[in-house]
């Protein structure tokens, strides 16, 4: 269900996602609404090819990830042990995520979705900012809310004419996704509230992500301190908004790099981070 007539604007722009339940990639140019793409599909490396007559030692002992495919209980544990003690390289670990989300998809769909559906019955966050997007005459809803598999390191993405999509092999638990929820669920609120501008205009942006980034309750002390290692009591909220927010513009494509984006976030700051709405203050 549309949320509004206007324009529509990209999160994640080129996306690929496997649609939970049915064969194929789908590439979404808006996300939310998946289409058959023209163009070959990407293709992942899930094994090393193997080396030639010619090939040297040294360039095999190169190729070797430390990932080693196959779903036998074995080759999965030596695989775990390998990047547990160090001896996989990024791209080992890169495909070792692969394997990991082609074994799990149906499951990470089944289980994103039962979450989702929870939150709404019952998260205090998700409810509050459900009612006020209703008042705006919009809606967020099961329909959606979809959950898909992503082939990029994102978590959601909100685009103004098909809701909300759950990267649903990027989250990690119920409490994750309730924070991931809500911060897309403020870019709803945002777009209906104030007319945000998405293609182009660099400041609107970055005003909803640091809007969503504060009252989301992404940027929590727990929440930082367990996911991110950050143990900071001194300014460490405000240090995650503006982190968070300036690697969200930097990722759009109208941004030139992060110092631009980081300049931008700095500009809007004193006026965006302050605003509560739809809040009194900050809730999480």
């Amino acid at each position: 269900m549309a949320l509004a007539p206007s324009t529509p604007y990209l999160t994640a722009v080129g996306l690929w996602v496997k649609v939970c339940g049915t064969p194929g990639f789908f590439r979404l140019d808006r996300v939310g609404t998946p289409r058959a793409h023209s163009q070959q599909r990407p293709t992942y490396v899930t094994n090393p090819s193997m080396p030639d007559d010619k090939t040297s030692p040294a360039s095999e002992e190169q190729k070797f990830t430390g990932f080693v495919p196959g779903n036998d209980s074995k080759t999965r544990w030596g695989n775990y042990f390998r990047y547990l003690s160090g001896q996989m390289t990024q791209e080992g670990k890169r495909q070792m995520k692969i394997a990991r989300d082609d074994r799990e998809e149906e499951a990470d769909c089944a289980r994103c979705e039962k979450q989702r559906d929870y939150l709404l019955m019952y998260s205090p966050i998700i409810r509050f900012m459900r009612q006020n997007i209703n008042k705006l005459g919009g809606d967020v809803n099961s329909e959606n809310i979809r959950c898909r598999r992503c082939t990029k390191m994102q978590k959601a993405g909100f685009d103004q004419n098909y809701g909300i999509m759950l990267c649903a092999n990027m989250v990690r638990d119920q409490g994750h996704l309730e924070d991931v929820l809500a911060h897309e669920m403020v870019h709803a609120y945002d777009h209906l509230r104030f007319k945000v501008q998405w293609n182009g205009n660099l400041r609107h942006a970055a005003c909803t992500e640091i809007r969503a980034s504060t009252l989301s309750g992404e940027c929590r002390w727990l929440r930082e301190f367990w996911g991110k290692g950050q143990w900071k009591f001194n300014q460490g909220f405000q240090e995650c908004v503006r982190r968070r927010a300036t690697l969200s513009v930097a990722a759009r494509p109208a941004c030139k790099d992060d110092v631009q984006a980081s300049k931008i976030v700095n500009e809007v700051w004193d006026s965006c981070f302050p605003d509560t709405r739809p809040f009194d203050e900050v809730y999480r």
